[in-house]
């Protein structure tokens, strides 16, 4: 795990947004299997993509999208670690990845991005595909 405190920083710059932290396995399990309507969940993680691209991005999205999803959601990859597991259970096919981004619709995966889908990309275009995204589900 890593030291909360070298976290804090990168978690604030989702929930400060309005994303709520799911630390347990519990708090995904319940979430998904009782909600109605979307939810985007971010896998966050402490690696450089992250910080560069995933989280810029996201904050791109939801300052540019119309619409957003009902719900916004994080767990970190390497802390929340029962968190992770049951948000990647819910993502199969799709191999463990962080960071990710996921998208559920009643409680159903309707579209992920993956690590390599984040990688060598900028903040701007991951933050583009996310409006689009948005847009499509969350209307």
């Amino acid at each position: 795990m890593y030291p909360e405190e070298l976290i804090a920083p990168m978690r604030a710059e989702l929930t400060d947004v309005g994303f709520q932290e799911f630390r347990t396995g519990e708090e995904v399990e319940g979430h998904l299997k009782d909600h109605k309507g979307t939810t985007f969940i971010v896998i966050n993680s402490v690696c450089g993509c992250a910080a560069g691209a995933a989280r810029p991005g996201v904050r791109y999205a939801l300052d540019r999208s119309d619409v957003k999803p009902d719900v916004l959601a994080t767990v970190f990859a390497g802390n929340d670690r029962d968190a992770v597991d049951i948000v990647r259970k819910h993502h199969l096919p799709y191999p463990p990845s962080s960071p990710a981004m996921a998208m559920f619709k009643d409680g159903e995966l309707v579209h992920f991005v993956e690590r390599h889908h984040i990688e060598g990309r900028n903040a701007q275009m991951i933050g583009e595909h996310l409006v689009e995204v948005f847009q499509h589900f969350c209307k």
